[in-house]
């Protein structure tokens, strides 16, 4: 029997569904912004989540938190119920196609492996679509895009599969632990690396970087998104924003 690879990382994104509801609890501490404003003052974004398991159920909460209106969508969106009761109005659950439709902004947080199939089914969707890509490449679950991913550099590879998207690579170097724990902490807060070739995405992104609760730090273009892939000299670092800019100075 041949399988759909996006219905594959569907249903993988799908048996975790189950801790949706602990996840909303976790975060449901965090404090939520008067809607319609968000946590730095901008005007809210419509945003769709495509992918709503551990990374994009977190990040989606944390922006729903700071008032942004959030489409976690699946091709099953009955079972997304756990993690969007209980966050209000802002969010809403809904399928792919409406996650497009929906979103001003689309967050990919989908098995790497699948991205082929998604930007061959959703090709018109993704043209001039403002994308935060927080996909890792990984070789025993995606395959041999991940040796394609590490040889061209993961934000080219992106690009080439999500052909016509204005696309970022953001919320990759961390798990959804560490993003929830470390979210508008106190003090100094977490960087974000991210990187990207369209100068409005990019600045869309930092603002809902820091929506969020971390502080984003541009690396470049999106060939230099390597520098934060996995096995990058800035994945899973949890530093500062001006520790991050130090450590990059030394990459160059």
């Amino acid at each position: 029997m041949t399988h759909h690879p996006f219905l594959n990382a569907t249903r993988f994104a799908l048996l975790r569904i189950v801790g949706f509801t602990a996840l909303a609890l976790a975060l449901g501490t965090l404090p939520r912004a008067v809607f319609g404003q968000s946590t730095t003052g901008a005007s809210n974004v419509k945003i769709g989540i495509i992918g709503s398991g551990n990374i994009g159920g977190t990040v989606g909460t944390l922006w729903v938190k700071a008032g942004h209106p959030v489409l976690f969508s699946s091709r099953h969106p009955e079972e997304l119920k756990p993690l969007v009761n209980g966050l209000g109005p802002l969010a809403r659950a809904g399928t792919v196609k409406e996650a497009f439709t929906f979103g001003d902004v689309i967050l990919i947080g989908v098995p790497y492996g699948a991205y082929p199939q998604l930007g061959k089914d959703y090709a018109r969707d993704f043209t001039r679509k403002i994308v935060l890509d927080a996909g890792n490449a990984v070789l025993r679950r995606d395959g041999e895009i991940a040796n394609e991913a590490r040889e061209h550099g993961i934000g080219i590879t992106s690009a080439k599969y999500l052909a016509g998207a204005r696309i970022v690579r953001a919320f990759n170097t961390m798990s959804f632990r560490k993003l929830a724990e470390n979210a508008n902490r106190p003090g100094a807060r977490m960087a974000i690396p991210i990187a990207g070739d369209d100068k409005e995405a990019l600045a869309v992104a930092q603002t809902l970087v820091r929506d969020a609760g971390f502080d984003p730090v541009i690396i470049g273009g999106l060939e230099s998104a390597k520098i934060f892939a996995q096995g990058g000299p800035l994945y899973g670092q949890n530093i500062t924003a001006q520790e991050m800019q130090q450590r990059l100075k030394t990459l160059r």
